[in-house]
C-alpha cells in the first residue's frame, strides 16, 4: 500500500484560559507549512507513549517525514515500542519550546508484511540521507489527530486540526 496522503490540516487557535492571551482573532496562526518545514530536518524527535499501568513514557527517537507523513522507529523490543503495540497513541515533539511543534496521534506499525515496498525503501533512502544509515523494518508511521505550535507565545500559537479528528 502506499503512503497515505494526510491533508493539510485546519489551522485554528488552542483552547488555553485567557490569562495567557492567546489571540481572539485568526490573524498571525501559523500555516501548516511551519510545522513540516521543522518536522523534515529535525535530527530528534521526542515520543511520548503510555506504559502499561498509564504512566507517560517520553524518549528521544530518529524519524523522517516522507511525502508529507511522519515515520520513526526503534527496535521492537524497547520500552517505548512495547507501549505502541499495545495502545498506539503517541505524541512527538521537537526539541524546542521556542520553534514548538507538537504533534498528537496514533501510530501504525509497519513490517515487511503489511507494507508497500516501495514505501518502505523510500523511508529507509530518507534514513540514509538523513543518519547514513538505513533502518529496516518495524517503523511506526504517525497519523495526527491535532498538532500544536508557536514561535512567539501566544501571538501565533496555532492549533492545527485534522481532517480525522473528532
Amino acid at each position: 500500500m502506499p503512503a497515505p496522503k494526510i491533508p493539510d490540516p485546519t489551522a485554528t487557535r488552542p483552547f488555553i484560559l485567557d490569562d495567557y492571551g492567546i489571540p481572539k482573532t485568526m490573524d498571525g496562526v501559523l500555516p501548516w507549512s511551519y510545522a513540516t518545514e521543522r518536522l523534515a530536518p529535525a535530527r530528534n524527535y521526542w515520543v511520548s507513549t503510555t506504559l502499561p499501568d498509564g504512566r507517560p513514557h517520553a524518549r528521544p527517537v530518529w524519524g523522517v517525514l516522507v511525502d508529507g507523513v511522519q515515520y520513526f522507529g526503534g527496535g521492537p523490543q524497547t520500552r517505548w515500542a512495547r507501549n505502541l503495540a499495545a495502545r498506539p497513541d503517541v505524541v512527538l515533539h521537537l526539541e524546542s519550546g521556542d520553534e514548538v511543534v507538537i504533534v498528537e496521534g496514533t501510530v501504525t506499525k509497519l513490517t515487511e508484511e503489511n507494507a508497500d515496498p516501495d514505501l518502505l525503501t523510500r523511508i529507509d533512502d530518507a534514513y540514509e540521507a538523513k543518519y547514513n544509515m538505513r533502518h529496516g523494518t518495524p517503523v511506526w508511521q504517525l497519523a495526527p489527530r491535532v498538532a500544536f505550535g508557536w514561535t512567539k507565545f501566544p501571538d501565533d500559537t496555532t492549533k492545527w486540526v485534522f481532517e480525522s479528528s473528532e
